[in-house]
């Protein structure tokens, strides 16, 4: 697995999933639960992951998102 992005910002998160959704890229958020342990402070941000193999794709589909 690749990290394709990471961010704080829960908008911005939904967005991203949209996109890599209609590029067919399958993926997989990664910290998505740990806010639970730290308390919604938002300090460790969700990060995308994906194969390999889907990176390139994944990240011609997000080139227009800004990161953080």
């Amino acid at each position: 697995m690749e990290e394709v992005f990471r961010t704080n910002d829960l908008v911005k998160l939904s967005y991203v999933q949209h996109l890599l959704g209609e590029a067919g890229v399958d993926y997989h958020i990664a910290d998505q639960y740990i806010s639970g342990v730290e308390g919604n402070i938002s300090a460790f941000p969700r990060r995308i992951m994906v194969a390999r193999v889907d990176a390139m794709a994944a990240k011609r589909a997000l080139s227009e998102v800004e990161p953080g």
